[in-house]
């Protein structure tokens, strides 16, 4: 997505009034792809802050029409809005001299950027959760390899199976209540008959007149 703004922006004719902190002279030696891998081994970036990077660049062009993110201003655009997002949204961040370090430029340029960047975007950092969800399933779907699954139709016949199966399933199940229930009942006779016996026996070893047969 980067990638294919970046060559369309790189069309525009620059000009005085384009001009603004983030641009480079010449476009750095190292790649984007390159550039945002570094960021990421060294500053641990959440990815909730990689996510709103692409935010951060809808806000700043909507409120700036003539701001631009070419190969010019790609890479001081990302290290300033990575340091920003990670004070904005995480509880522990580098420093403004590591993330210097890590994008290339000295810790004087890194503050003087971040204040840039805080007035474009007129310190409007934080973001919802769906807008991040609609942010992350635009960026899938525009992945080459992305590919939306259809969902499988399901068979008629397949469903009368299953209903018959889920139809003998009730029924079995009904069953074995029906058998633990007289089975209980059965238990409970049982438990009668016996009271019934140990009275009877009680009334003999207590009558002297008849006798007791082991």
């Amino acid at each position: 997505m980067l990638t294919r703004l970046i060559s369309h922006n790189d069309l525009i004719p620059l000009t005085p009034n384009n001009l603004t902190r983030f641009h480079s002279r010449t476009p750095p030696n190292i790649s984007l792809s390159d550039y945002l891998r570094r960021i990421v081994k060294y500053t641990s970036v959440e990815k909730s802050c990689l996510l709103i990077l692409l935010i951060y660049i809808d806000r700043i062009c909507e409120l700036h029409p003539h701001f631009t993110v070419s190969s010019l201003t790609v890479h001081r655009f990302l290290i300033t809005a990575v340091t920003v997002s990670s004070k904005a949204l995480c509880d522990s961040y580098c420093t403004n001299s590591h993330y210097a370090k890590v994008g290339g430029i000295s810790t004087h340029e890194i503050n003087a950027l971040e204040l840039e960047f805080l007035r474009l975007i007129d310190w409007h950092l934080s973001s919802t959760g769906p807008i991040l969800q609609q942010y992350y399933a635009n960026l899938v779907e525009q992945h080459p390899c992305y590919e939306r699954i259809k969902p499988k139709q399901v068979d008629q016949s397949d469903g009368k199976k299953r209903q018959r199966s889920i139809d003998e399933e009730d029924l079995t199940e009904h069953a074995l209540k029906k058998r633990a229930t007289e089975g209980e009942k059965k238990e409970d006779c049982l438990d009668e008959n016996e009271e019934v016996t140990y009275k009877h026996f009680d009334t003999l070893l207590k009558n002297d007149s008849i006798p007791y047969i082991a």
